[in-house]
């Protein structure tokens, strides 16, 4: 049984040059392997560099007695090999890949990620597909059709409304119409190798084309997808920055000042033995590029400077003399230096980073100037998203309104909800917006804390 997300017991095996290490580790791995146990191995070179599960080396030795799974560490470098049954799904692997403003995949080729298609005039087979490829486009054929496995008759035209129905419906595995002519034919593009070609054509999750085939070229342009010539690195990494990496984002942590009911400041009331408020830095800083704190009394938080300096955190005084949820929104967004604001009450004691990127990818996908969590209770506006531009002005025209309500503006920017189903895949041990009011919430969810 995997047991996930606890920690494995590590035991290490050292000695000198030729001191029979690997032969020990081997035999070590092999008898636990034997009584039932998944076994991982690490193998660290203190040297730059190393080949990766090569027959004769240390690591292939590990993985050769039974290791599940064997990571090679050296300065500067590391590789993870892992066993597993089957194949294992992209999705998964990404996953697994925390951290990274993107990760770049290479093949997978039907994994359903967005997709960036390469082919090379000098490659005898981008040069079929391409021509496949060209000639769907210039006869109407939808992105994503198996141009190559269409028997007798013509080919519908875009504008055949009927035909594309028929062509649709084959697509799909209903009845074959009657009228057969109305479905396709093979295109004079067709090789022997066509069902090799029609598994490696462009689909529709190709979001962009690099290549130096003018047909291929000319076919992008008619499908609408962006194209760049193979020597056009920067071109299409400005493709990739603007479309799906990681958008900038600043993470504003609103703490206020005192609490009545607390008696103090919640930023500065303990919590596992340190302030409150360095708990959230831990959680969201992380995912942040900028960190905001907002506060009516930065004296008594400047610790913050000494207690984190990699995060170089402003402190930020509200911009309003009087309180209120909409008053502090716009305090946030007015410090913000990116696009992308995250506002995250103080004392959300279970605030998550990965529900701030969940939402920041969302927003990037959809255009909304709003991603705000939605469940039983309503919006939850102080764990949600804000696009800087739209929403600052949107916030100032409420509040000259007389409005307080955090979503007083909601009518006047694009909303989008993220239900609680979108919330659990980010962040599946929930409790994202639980927030403490009272001494005693306070001192339960520090149970809970520490109990888990």
């Amino acid at each position: 049984m995997t047991m996930v997300n606890i920690p494995s017991p590590a035991l290490a095996i050292v000695g000198r040059h030729n001191s029979g290490k690997t032969t020990l580790i081997e035999q070590l791995i092999a008898e636990l392997v034997a009584r039932g146990y998944d076994v991982g191995s690490v193998k660290h070179h203190s040297h730059v560099g190393f080949d990766i599960d090569y027959p004769g080396k240390d690591s292939y030795r590990h993985r050769a007695a039974g290791a599940s799974e064997t990571v090679i560490a050296a300065p500067g470098q590391m590789a993870r090999i892992k066993t597993v049954e089957g194949e294992v799904e992209c999705s998964n692997i990404v996953r697994s890949m925390h951290g990274h403003d993107i990760v770049i995949v290479e093949g997978y080729r039907k994994s359903g990620l967005p997709t960036v298609e390469i082919m090379r005039s000098g490659n005898e087979a981008d040069t079929r597909v391409a021509d496949v490829f060209a000639e769907g486009a210039r006869r109407g054929w939808p992105l994503g059709t198996d141009f190559t496995q269409f028997s007798r008759g013509t080919v519908p035209p875009a504008d055949d409304e009927d035909a594309r129905e028929a062509l649709r419906r084959v697509m799909e595995g209903d009845d074959v119409p009657a009228d057969a002519s109305a479905v396709g034919e093979h295109f004079k593009t067709q090789h022997p190798d066509h069902v090799d070609i029609s598994n490696k054509l462009p689909t529709s999750d190709t979001v962009a084309v690099v290549t130096d085939i003018a047909e291929a070229v000319h076919a992008a342009k008619l499908y609408n997808v962006p194209s760049f010539d193979l020597c056009d690195v920067a071109g299409l990494a400005d493709f990739v920055e603007e479309h799906y990496v990681r958008p900038r984002v600043t993470v504003v942590i609103q703490a206020g000042g005192e609490s009545r009911r607390m008696g103090r400041s919640k930023a500065t009331v303990p919590f596992a033995g340190r302030p409150l408020i360095c708990r959230l830095v831990e959680r969201l800083a992380p995912v942040s590029d900028d960190l905001v704190i907002t506060t009516n009394e930065p004296d008594n938080l400047a610790f913050l400077h000494a207690e984190f300096p990699q995060y170089r955190i402003q402190l930020v005084c509200d911009a309003f003399d009087y309180r209120g949820a909409l008053p502090g929104l716009y305090t946030a967004m007015q410090a913000a230096r990116n696009p992308y604001v995250a506002v995250v009450a103080c004392d959300m004691v279970f605030a998550s980073g990965s529900l701030v990127v969940a939402e920041a990818l969302a927003m990037n996908e959809s255009g909304a100037d709003v991603v705000v969590p939605v469940n039983k209770h309503g919006y939850e506006p102080f764990h949600a998203l804000y696009r800087r531009m739209a929403c600052l002005p949107a916030v100032r025209r409420a509040l000259d309104r007389g409005e307080k309500r955090a979503q007083a503006f909601f009518d006047d920017v694009k909303v989008l909800e993220f239900p609680q189903s979108k919330v659990l895949e980010a962040e599946p041990m929930g409790g994202c917006f639980i927030n403490a009011n009272t001494p005693d919430e306070l001192h339960a969810l520090e149970e809970s804390f520490l109990e888990g």
